[in-house]
């Protein structure tokens, strides 16, 4: 029983491990894409999301439409409001 216990708490802080490195790779994607954001012009901002928009329609056809509708709130936030 103890085995399964620590073997159990091992995978856990494997998964735990994993999720914090995903995490932080999109967190320095976030920062690298506003830095990139900002110096585009308001005309080349706005082609570029027309561009991802129609990209995303495109990508929604196969997905569900929560999982469209999440991907295009995350876009339009890092688009419209970014964090940085």
């Amino acid at each position: 029983m103890k085995y399964l216990i620590a073997e159990l708490l091992d995978k856990l802080a494997e998964k735990e491990s994993e999720s914090k490195e995903l995490v932080a790779q999109v967190e320095a994607l976030e920062i690298v894409v506003t830095a990139l954001l900002r110096k585009l012009g308001d005309e080349q901002r706005q082609e570029l999301s027309q561009g991802i928009g129609q990209a995303l329609a495109t990508a929604a056809d196969g997905a569900s439409a929560e999982d469209a509708s999440l991907l295009h709130s995350y876009i339009d936030k890092l688009l419209n409001y970014p964090r940085y």
